[in-house]
C-alpha cells in the first residue's frame, strides 16, 4: 500500500530526516517511533503531499482518495450533529442524502456509538468524540490510514477499548496502517512491525522489530504475554540510545 524510498526531508535544506525506507502493506500496522524531533510526523506530511522532500521517493499502492488521516486533534464541526459529522466526506463525494445517512449510521454502529447520531460533538466525552473521528474517516472506506498521535489525549481504559476496535477494523477491512506514536506500548501493542528513527538532524531508521503476536489479536492477552514486557524494555533501551545523551 505504501513504500518510501531513500526520504531526506528538510526545512531550508537542511535535512531533518536524511534516507528512510519502510513499507506498509494491507491488513497490516506499521509504527514508527522515535526521539521529539527526529521526523516522524513529517514524513506523514510528506505522505500527504503537505511537504515535498529533498530525496528519496513515495510510492502508493492506492489512489488519494483511499487515503485516511486520523490526527490527535478531531476535525469534527461543533455545528453538526454526529451523523452529520460522519456523512461529510459521502457528502463531499456526492451521495444522495438517504444513502449517506444510512452509511454514516452503520459506521457509528461499527465504531459504538449507536445511537448518538443526533447528539453535537460538545456533549461527547472524549472517547466518543475519538469514536465519532475513526467514522468521519472509515466511512471513506480508506486502504491506506494514517494516524497521528491519534489516541494521547484518551484516558487508558478509553485507548484500550478503541484500540481493540481498531485492531478488528484493521483485521476485517485489510487496511494498511501507518501510526506515528510516542507510546511504546502502544507502538508494540498494535503493530506487526515497529521503525525506531534515530535523534535528528539526518535522522535514519536505527532499529526494525518484527512483532510477534499473532492475530486476530486481543490486547489484554498480547499485554500478559511473556514476551512483551522484554519487548517494551528493548525498546525503550533502544530509545533510549537513540535519543543521545541529555543535554544540561
Amino acid at each position: 500500500m505504501l513504500t518510501i524510498e531513500g526520504l531526506v526531508l528538510g526545512y531550508g535544506g537542511e535535512p531533518v530526516l536524511g534516507g528512510v525506507d519502510l513499507s506498509v502493506e494491507a491488513g497490516r500496522i506499521v509504527a514508527l517511533v522515535g526521539p521529539s524531533g527526529s521526523g516522524k510526523s513529517s514524513i506523514l506530511r510528506t505522505v500527504m503531499r503537505l511537504q515535498a522532500p529533498l530525496a528519496g521517493q513515495i510510492r502508493l499502492g492506492v489512489d488519494r482518495a483511499e487515503i485516511g488521516i486520523l490526527f490527535q486533534d478531531d476535525a469534527l464541526l461543533p455545528w453538526r450533529n454526529v451523523r452529520d459529522n460522519a456523512a461529510l466526506g459521502l457528502r463531499a463525494r456526492g451521495w444522495e442524502h438517504k444513502r449517506r445517512v444510512d452509511e454514516a449510521e452503520a459506521w457509528l454502529r461499527r465504531v459504538g456509538l449507536t445511537g448518538l447520531g443526533e447528539r453535537y460533538p460538545g456533549r461527547l466525552s472524549g472517547g466518543q468524540r475519538k469514536r465519532a473521528a475513526l467514522a468521519q474517516v472509515l466511512v471513506l472506506k480508506p486502504r491506506l490510514l494514517l494516524m497521528d498521535e491519534p489516541f494521547s489525549a484518551l484516558d487508558a481504559i478509553v485507548r484500550h477499548r478503541i484500540y481493540q476496535d481498531l485492531l478488528g477494523l484493521v483485521e476485517q477491512e485489510g487496511i494498511a496502517v501507518l501510526l506515528v506514536t510516542h507510546d511504546l506500548e502502544e507502538a508494540l501493542a498494535l503493530s506487526d512491525e515497529t521503525y525506531l528513527l534515530s535523534a535528528g538532524p539526518r535522522a535514519r531508521i536505527s532499529q526494525h522489530y518484527e512483532v510477534p503476536f499473532a492475530r486476530p489479536r486481543d490486547l489484554g492477552a498480547t499485554r500478559a504475554d511473556p514476551r512483551f514486557g522484554p519487548l517494551v524494555a528493548k525498546l525503550w533501551q533502544d530509545l533510549s540510545s537513540a535519543a543521545g545523551p541529555v543535554v544540561q
